[in-house]
């Protein structure tokens, strides 16, 4: 296989499933897609898709090739990732990822990492999704949970998400103040609409309050803060963003069931280049005064 372009073409029609979004995606017309399908089959002397009206459907042979431009597309992009963090200084491009929950703690400090250093361009990720480290998605992630255990990944314990539970002014003026957690009957709660969350404190609210206490769910946790700040129930809440919040009182000190631990995670590769090592040691000495 002597044309990568081809290959590429082929590959990103079977990802799209049509002509025209191949097209867009390689930012050439459509006609260029069409010609490279009919030349590496030609070549090849088999069909890589079936043609519909609705679009491309890859054959079995079709399939086979986009494992294989799969794996070098992703080869590639961890390439990119090994050579954007190389050099010894801090430029370019630096990629952070967290939960989306982070980002009211972690957005001053990389304003001010970025203003330290104003050839750098800072990107930061969020989502619940994992980035994949090992193939350049991003210099550093912060991880909740237990610790992460992918291969080739540097892991170094970072700070406790502390989180208490919380009431607004208003819940309590309409349902008073429980006297703690054993005091929770009549009362009404803030929760996930997930019932498969793996947070900690989600996990010890399904055990501890029934189903129907439970009366107003979200899919974010920025909704469940507005929720909480909204008189709608009590609920969960990071200590560090509920002192920003004057409206709400603390209903049960945090207990060691609901906190979280927080990791940096860096890939092997990237873990001692200049521009990671520098952002690793000022977010570590920055978080020294956070609140949390």
């Amino acid at each position: 296989m002597d044309n990568w372009d081809e290959v590429r073409t082929a590959f990103q029609v079977a990802r799209m499933g049509t002509v025209s979004g191949a097209a867009e995606v390689l930012g050439v017309h459509h006609a260029t897609v069409i010609r490279h399908i009919d030349s590496i089959e030609a070549r090849l002397g088999i069909k890589l898709f079936q043609r519909h009206a609705r679009g491309y459907t890859p054959t079995e042979a079709g399939s086979d090739l986009l494992r294989v431009a799969q794996a070098t597309e992703d080869q590639f992009n961890q390439l990119v990732g090994r050579l954007k963090g190389q050099g010894d200084d801090v430029s370019g491009e630096l990629v952070v990822t967290s939960l989306s929950a982070l980002g009211p703690l972690l957005v001053p400090e990389l304003a001010e990492f970025q203003q330290m250093h104003p050839e750098l361009v800072v990107r930061y990720l969020t989502g619940d999704r994992v980035f994949r480290l090992e193939y350049g998605e991003a210099h550093v992630a912060i991880r909740a949970g237990a610790a992460p255990d992918q291969p080739d990944n540097v892991v170094q314990p970072f700070v406790s998400d502390t989180v208490g539970l919380y009431a607004s002014n208003s819940y309590i003026e309409h349902h008073g103040l429980p006297s703690g957690v054993d005091d929770f009957e009549g009362h009404i709660f803030v929760g996930t609409d997930d019932e498969n969350s793996r947070a900690p404190f989600n996990r010890w609210l399904r055990n501890h309050v029934s189903d129907e206490q439970i009366v107003f769910r979200c899919t974010d946790i920025f909704s469940m803060h507005a929720a909480i700040r909204a008189g709608a129930g009590i609920g969960f809440m990071s200590r560090w963003v509920a002192s920003q919040q004057p409206d709400l009182v603390q209903v049960s000190a945090p207990m060691p069931d609901w906190s979280g631990k927080l990791w940096l995670v860096t890939h092997v590769d990237l873990h001692r280049t200049t521009k990671v090592q520098a952002f690793l040691k000022f977010l570590k000495e920055r978080s020294k005064s956070w609140a949390i």
